[in-house]
């Protein structure tokens, strides 16, 4: 896996690979997955829950009972709950975004996929993400895990982030280049 110069992608690295080492041992590497994707849903569905992990301004004691009591309600157990738990004991909420996005890779890397993002201007249905999945196989050479995001701003179209590389058939990118374009030659 590419190592980052940024501190918190580091310890993102770090705890997903810690916490994929424990899965592993303990065959939970689809559970603890899930789980992560559970929470980050919430994540994304919460600004008070984005608030709470970005936030210096709680102590490590209310950020571990706070996500003590979201792992309980949403019934985040075992592996993943005590994870996020003990980061959150260690003052590390600000990089679970990270530390989600990393397990990813590392869970794909180890069932021999590659991982893609995708952001798409609206919802794909299983087919095209199918369809998709198919056509990145054939760049990629092997199997590909897709994350799908939906970013309206997008207007139409993919972005596509596989590795080190990025595809970008947004009409927004397309309308801004023709923008780009018209004013060079006006």
């Amino acid at each position: 896996m590419a190592q980052s110069s940024s501190p918190i992608s580091g310890v993102a690295e770090r705890y997903a690979g810690s916490l994929f080492e424990l899965a592993l041992q303990t065959n939970s590497v689809a559970k603890v997955e899930s789980d992560l994707n559970s929470f980050e849903a919430m994540l994304a569905g919460s600004s008070d829950l984005t608030r709470l992990i970005n936030s210096p301004v709680f102590s490590s004691e209310e950020q571990a009972k706070a996500i003590a009591a979201i792992a309980d309600k949403a019934k985040i157990a075992g592996l993943t709950g005590n994870f996020l738990r003990v980061v959150a004991r260690n003052r590390r909420l600000f990089a679970v975004p990270g530390m989600i996005k990393a397990f990813r890779q590392i869970a794909a890397e180890h069932r021999g996929e590659t991982a893609a993002e995708v952001t798409s201007a609206h919802e794909l249905t299983a087919a095209q993400q199918t369809e998709l999945k198919a056509a990145l196989k054939s760049v990629a050479g092997k199997d590909v895990a897709i994350s799908v995001t939906v970013d309206p701003s997008l207007l139409g179209g993919l972005v596509v982030k596989m590795g080190s590389r990025q595809i970008d058939t947004s009409l927004k990118t397309k309308l801004n280049s023709l923008k780009l374009a018209l004013k060079e030659v006006g």
